[in-house]
């Protein structure tokens, strides 16, 4: 199988990693609707017969409840995937998430989580998010210490921006980030895609089917009657007008993708792997069925032709 070496690490990872933000499950403020554990763990199972080797998850999704149940998934597994989660995003007895960056925090979600997934070391601990912005020194010096007593092998971010990246690696190396970034979401490639391939920081995109909208499986119908309980429900996204601009995309990705075999989620995640500063893509499976949808992109690249058509379709969509 095909792996790319994460920044300045030593890990060599997959194109495609499994994402587990949407088996949390729905009882929490951003869940993906009802979701059924045993599906979850099949589709963990799924994702690593088919060559994944790395699975990303954190301690808010449900609540602890999607760490829970990647640790379950690999109870017993001989040839272990590596694990990257994330903290900072922490849940009072309300279960109302707020955030916090303060280091007996950090060191807490750290011990929580390792409990969760069944093991001595995370191999990639990430800041969930930059906030409160004045504590991101002390949070990044707290992972740093982490690694340093080895309960986490590497330390990375999620949802920097340069600046905060910069004042992160005043005091210890920025190993990874982890950025949404698609074919409709593409604001990092200013500057904060340069900023990664300057510092040759490993880059692991999430959202690259824009939470399922480009996968190919979602329709009007679909996305009009989603759960109450389906964070997506209030997502512009999943609205009008951009809706109907979206589904029109989504038929030219599945022409492209139906002359190689391969579905419009696939030819989604394909085209941020065009990006040279992106090493790999989160990709969220809540079925076994779901995975073997879009794993082919592991293999799968666009011609040049190709992305240029994509981007001209997109350049011509009504705002």
């Amino acid at each position: 199988m095909n792996t790319r070496r994460l920044g300045i690490t030593e890990l060599r990872i997959t194109p495609v990693g499994f994402g587990s933000w949407a088996i949390g499950g729905s009882d929490w403020a951003h869940g993906w609707g009802p979701q059924d554990d045993s599906e979850a763990i099949a589709a963990v199972e799924k994702a690593l017969e088919l060559g994944v080797n790395w699975i990303d998850t954190a301690a808010v999704y449900g609540l602890g409840h999607a760490e829970e149940l990647v640790g379950r998934a690999l109870d017993g597994v001989k040839k272990k995937p590596l694990v990257f989660t994330k903290c900072s995003l922490v849940w009072n007895n309300n279960r109302r998430v707020g955030n916090s960056l303060k280091a007996d925090s950090v060191r807490r979600e750290c011990e929580a989580s390792l409990k969760r997934l069944k093991t001595d070391a995370i191999d990639l601990y990430q800041i969930h998010w930059p906030y409160p912005d004045n504590d991101i020194e002390e949070g990044w010096r707290t992972m740093a210490e982490l690694k340093e007593e080895g309960l986490v092998r590497h330390i990375g971010v999620s949802n920097f921006d340069a600046d905060q990246m910069r004042r992160a690696q005043a005091i210890a190396p920025v190993e990874t980030l982890q950025p949404p970034y698609s074919m409709l979401r593409r604001a990092i490639e200013t500057d904060i895609l340069p900023f990664c391939r300057e510092h040759d920081i490993g880059v692991i995109v999430y959202s690259p089917m824009l939470s399922g909208m480009l996968t190919g499986a979602m329709t009007r119908e679909r996305a009009l009657s989603l759960p109450e309980n389906d964070w997506r429900r209030n997502n512009k996204e999943f609205q009008e007008p951009r809706l109907s601009r979206n589904l029109e995309l989504v038929e030219l990705l599945k022409a492209i993708g139906g002359k190689h075999g391969r579905s419009a989620g696939e030819v989604a995640i394909a085209w941020t792997f065009r990006n040279p500063a992106v090493t790999a893509a989160i990709v969220g499976g809540r079925s076994p069925r779901q995975v073997e949808g879009t794993v082919g992109a592991m293999e799968f690249r666009l011609t040049d032709e190709e992305a240029h058509e994509i981007d001209s379709f997109i350049k011509a969509m009504p705002e």
